[in-house]
């Protein structure tokens, strides 16, 4: 094990499914007590560069290291560093949430003594205390999610692996799997969540990796990136295309919408509705610093566009 802060680096990272290029050249640190938020829309590759760290995907190219350990070539001190919870829901529904607990927990080889302990320690700290002794598949799609993510969290991982861990996940869970991951982040764990809520990266104040198309576009603290990238954008939709002639500075047209980076939105408003043809537009929005803002700056694209974008590739 290294001396120095560093759990996960990632360098140089490539992957290819045939002709698709899920990853191409990532580069990412994540230190002891860090929360780097892996934020991007579906599709970005946030999937696959989990995958390829918790050693469920081979890389083409690149380096893997977990506590200065090669973890593109598979061994149990490898995995004895990492705690996973995937998108996937992994539980056996047939068995009581505790026997899932017990299972897992000796696979990580927790001795049985420290396993009752952190059975005790994890259930209070994700709510399922009282669920501990119900058959695991009679539970709710929330409560079998932060069992999934209890389980990860069994061994205290160095590093913690969360793959969209709050995916159709109610309120309730959500909030505590958030809060769950702060306090890992403060008793020293290195934390990788991946997630394409915005709301959740600002909720955490994490440090985000911003993943694009198979490549980090930028990353740092939140506030940060939105001090460097974004500013208020005025949003103009109409009934058809985007009539010509609009005079304003960095104006950019995608389909019909008009979009108008502004210091001030309601003086940019004031001058460009007087151009408009009557009855040519349809709503106006205005998008606030925010990470929405930093994606629209970089990408030119609306973060919930480009989601919704990947949804339907995956689909296809």
């Amino acid at each position: 094990m290294r001396n120095n802060a560093g759990v996960l680096r990632v360098e140089g990272l490539r992957k290819a499914y045939g002709e698709v290029v899920a990853l191409r050249g990532v580069d990412l640190e994540v230190t002891r007590g860090q929360i780097v938020c892996l934020l991007g829309p579906n599709g970005a590759g946030k999937t696959t560069l989990v995958s390829i760290v918790a050693g469920l995907r081979r890389a083409d190219d690149g380096i893997v290291e977990v506590d200065g350990l090669d973890a593109r070539k598979p061994s149990a001190e490898v995995r004895r560093r990492i705690g996973l919870a995937p998108q996937d829901l992994g539980i056996y529904p047939v068995v009581s949430v505790r026997n899932n607990l017990l299972l897992f927990g000796r696979l990580a080889g927790l001795r049985p003594r420290e396993l009752r302990a952190r059975i005790d320690e994890v259930a209070e700290a994700l709510d399922i205390t009282d669920l501990l002794d119900r058959l695991t598949g009679s539970l709710s799609g929330g409560q079998k999610r932060r069992v999934h993510t209890g389980i990860a969290l069994l061994h205290r991982p160095p590093l913690l692996l969360l793959d969209e861990a709050t995916t159709g996940a109610d309120v309730e869970t959500r909030g505590h799997v958030l809060d769950l991951v702060r306090q890992l982040a403060a008793e020293g764990s290195a934390v990788l969540y991946s997630t394409h809520y915005l709301q959740e990266v600002e909720t955490l104040g994490a440090t985000v990796a911003l993943l694009d198309g198979g490549q980090v576009i930028a990353s740092g603290p939140v506030g940060d990136l939105i001090s460097a990238h974004a500013q208020p954008v005025v949003e103009l939709a109409f009934e058809g295309s985007v009539p010509p002639g609009i005079v304003h500075a960095h104006a950019t047209v995608d389909g019909q919408r008009l979009r108008l980076p502004t210091s001030d939105p309601a003086a940019t408003l004031a001058e460009v509705i007087p151009q408009l043809p009557a009855g040519s537009l349809a709503s106006v929005e205005i998008v606030r610093p925010n990470l929405e803002a930093v994606y629209l700056a970089l990408t030119g694209r609306r973060y919930q566009e480009a989601d919704k974008e990947g949804e339907r590739v995956a689909a296809s």
